[in-house]
């Protein structure tokens, strides 16, 4: 069977639909972009690309692929409802699996409206009609909407049939948005009290306001390759290795069985778990870190148990012991999840393919899952389908041998370095102040020494429309600032002068001398911001 790696991953920040003033196609241009610099690799590399989205026309994929190139490729538009990117993802693995390619791009994006999901076409049958209608049969329908109210269903099953409370879902949300506070992606990053969580809003039964994910605007992609691609290009040290992929749909159980749990897919859930770790010979219990579909909070409770993260019933157990967050067996949803992360549907599965590859790379920053080496994913859609996965690193000699420019060992962390925080906070101001990219346009690399022999690098990009920063990034850099660990925040406050420092030798600059003063200046921005701050960080 050939390998099958994830060498690149890009997304941008997910946005409350409408904040954005640009279109799909320069959601996906970003998050492509991003991708394609995260690994070096080119457009015309490329031999097919599988795009992702639910709310749009036809050849949508091919609209926003043609932002980055149009070589001729084919492109296959993809839907499946919430787990439209993962099926995306899916196809990209199995195209090059079969030999048929070795670089085939996924991507996912989604421009949405504001308010809870609602049909589209009138004059035929919604592919819902099953679920509603055996929902009817089980419960009183309510004018909540249809989706909060087949999961706050399945979580008031949960609660007779196993004694879970109400705080248990509370707790989940409460664990995701603490989580999101350290996530620059999040729509949401605001860290709220458990009593907040319950006191708000009531949705539908037992779910809040804060329990429910949002509607977003959003992209994600991966570019995934063949092992000789891999080999071909030097990519061992972030090569992550898709280790196993299932898809499942609904069984004759969904409806047979007049369960409110099964009827969101929780047997589905199971069948594709089962098999997943049957096919790849490992355990939940091999898992450290899990992005988990939470579109709402019932949602990550009952899969827990469908994952077999613990056995059937016992999720609040886990919850209580902590066992889902650090510190604990699991880290489920680091990234803040659907509930606070966002959820622009054809983007999320993919959204959650980057944040794994992040945390087995060592490079989610503050969200990072200490030992993270196996990581797994879970994707949903009504209607029905479910994709899981599992990743790890694929070539882990590589990532301990290679330390210096565009590579970070394994054995440290990128978040130890004393300019990341300001980093994380410079990424969330580009994301919310357009001003802050016109001042200060240019291509910056940024490379920090520690007295230990220790190197950072980072490229600060501010010609994109809503400006990124990677993590040892092969995109060439106008001017590369060099400074040791011991002086950047020095520099970074002003204490410490660029060119002054240039000619003391505490500074080396490649590049053009005044947009290295640029790049002092742009990360000046966000220094009387960190205090304020450093909690949530």
């Amino acid at each position: 069977m050939v390998r099958v790696f994830v060498v690149g991953v890009g997304m941008t920040k997910f946005e409350k639909p409408g904040k954005r003033s640009d279109d799909y196609p320069d959601f996906a241009r970003e998050a492509i972009t991003k991708a394609f610099d995260d690994c070096g690799v080119k457009f015309s590399e490329v031999e097919a690309a599988t795009c992702g989205y639910v709310y749009g026309d036809s050849t949508s994929g091919q609209r926003a692929v043609y932002e980055v190139g149009m070589t001729g490729i084919p492109i296959f538009n993809v839907n499946n409802n919430c787990s439209t990117g993962s099926t995306a993802l899916l196809l990209a693995k199995e195209f090059v699996e079969s030999g048929k390619h070795e670089c085939v791009l996924a991507v996912g994006f989604e421009k949405m409206e504001r308010g809870s999901l609602s049909a589209k076409f009138v004059d035929r049958t919604n592919p819902m009609d099953k679920h509603v209608t055996l929902m009817a049969q089980l419960t009183e329908i309510s004018s909540a909407p249809f989706s909060a109210q087949m999961f706050g269903n399945a979580g008031i099953e949960h609660m007779k049939r196993y004694g879970t409370k109400p705080e248990h879902f509370a707790k989940i949300a409460y664990k995701n948005h603490k989580h999101s506070v350290n996530n620059p992606y999040s729509q949401f990053r605001e860290e709220y009290s458990l009593d907040q969580i319950k006191n708000s809003p009531v949705i539908s039964g037992i779910l809040t306001k804060l329990q429910c994910c949002p509607t977003s605007d959003g992209s994600a992609a991966a570019v995934v390759v063949s092992e000789r691609f891999v080999r071909s290009h030097g990519l061992e040290a972030q090569a992550v290795e898709i280790v196993g992929m299932e898809m499942a749909t609904d069984l004759a159980s969904t409806f047979a069985d007049n369960s409110c749990i099964k009827l969101v897919g929780y047997d589905m859930t199971k069948t594709a778990a089962d098999r997943l770790f049957r096919k790849t010979g490992t355990t939940p219990s091999d898992v450290q870190v899990v992005e988990l579909h939470d579109c709402f909070s019932a949602n990550e409770l009952i899969t827990y148990e469908a994952l077999g993260l613990c056995a059937p019933g016992k999720a609040a157990e886990l919850i209580d012991r902590g066992d889902n967050t650090y510190g604990g067996k699991y880290v489920v949803n680091p990234s803040g999840g659907l509930i606070s992360k966002g959820h622009p549907l054809g983007a999320t599965g993919l959204a959650q393919c980057a944040e794994l590859c992040w945390q087995l790379r060592n490079e989610a920053g503050a969200r990072q899952v200490p030992g993270a080496k196996l990581a797994l994913q879970h994707n949903l859609g009504l209607g029905g389908a479910v994709v899981v996965a599992l990743y790890r690193l694929g070539f882990p000699e590589y990532r301990s041998r290679q330390i210096g420019v565009g590579r970070v060992a394994a054995g440290f962390s990128l978040s130890d370095f004393a300019v990341a925080p300001y980093l994380r906070l410079l990424e969330q101001a580009m994301a919310e102040e357009n001003s802050l990219l016109e001042k200060h346009k240019g291509i910056y690399g940024f490379k920090v020494k520690k007295p230990n022999g220790e190197e950072g690098y980072w490229v600060i990009n501010v010609k994109l429309s809503k400006g990124s920063i990677e993590i040892n990034s092969k995109l060439k850099p106008e001017v590369t600032i060099i400074v040791n660990d011991n002086d950047v925040v020095d520099l970074i406050v002003g204490k410490l002068n660029p060119q002054r420092a240039f000619f003391q030798g505490k500074v080396k600059i490649k590049g053009n001398m005044g947009l290295a003063l640029k790049l002092t200046s742009l990360l000046s921005t966000v220094a009387p911001t960190l205090a304020d701050v450093r909690s949530k960080l």
